[in-house]
């Protein structure tokens, strides 16, 4: 099931997400549910609170980035079907020279900016078997996982721009928080009653 897209605004995008256990009520569900919405809505990547639950999971695909050709073949490749559940995930670390990427958001539309992430992290985490694992990755793949990791922390990409950029993006953000956008995909926002 498509479930609507929590929009910039909503108290559940800052709040740092709880973890869940083997039983958390229909995972397997919510978790085909995540994956159905970010498709929907051309992402690569959806974080729990981006669906209003304040839980630690998140869901990527970085297959669509396995298309451009700017980048070397083999992370090209690493990135064509790189799909992954993250559940009770951990960031143990971060490491190498930071590097900009121009990140957007599906609960930010239409917003895009310049983001400085390290290009290899180390994280902990479980998929849908709840076995506990820890990998390194690195480049876009640990892109994505930053960017996801940091919604069920509550943080969101915006915060890590200068405040110059937040300054001139604030009446965008204020629109998306009225509901004052127009997405191919449903949305729920914080000042409107009724999501899109």
């Amino acid at each position: 099931m498509i479930l609507p897209i929590v929009g910039y605004g909503d108290p559940v995008l800052r709040k740092v997400g709880t973890a869940i256990t083997p039983d958390y009520p229909n995972l397997k569900e919510t978790i085909a549910n995540m994956y159905e919405t970010m498709y929907n809505a051309y992402g690569v990547g959806l974080a729990a609170p981006q669906v209003g639950l304040p839980i630690r999971i998140f869901v990527i695909d970085t297959t669509p980035f396995s298309d451009d050709e700017d980048l070397p073949a083999d992370e090209q490749k690493d990135l064509k079907g790189f799909k992954r559940t993250f559940i009770n995930a951990k960031i143990v670390k971060e490491e190498g020279e930071e590097w900009s990427f121009n990140e957007g958001c599906l609960s930010i539309p239409d917003v895009r900016e310049d983001v400085y992430r390290k290009p290899t992290v180390t994280i902990e985490y479980c998929e849908e078997d709840f076995v506990m694992k820890t990998e390194v990755f690195d480049g876009l793949i640990a892109r994505v996982i930053q960017h996801e990791y940091d919604h069920i922390e509550g943080v969101l990409f915006t915060d890590k721009i200068s405040s110059l950029k937040k300054r001139l993006i604030q009446k965008k953000l204020k629109n998306i928080t009225e509901g004052k956008t127009f997405q191919e995909y449903r949305m729920k926002f914080a000042a409107a009653k009724k999501g899109r």
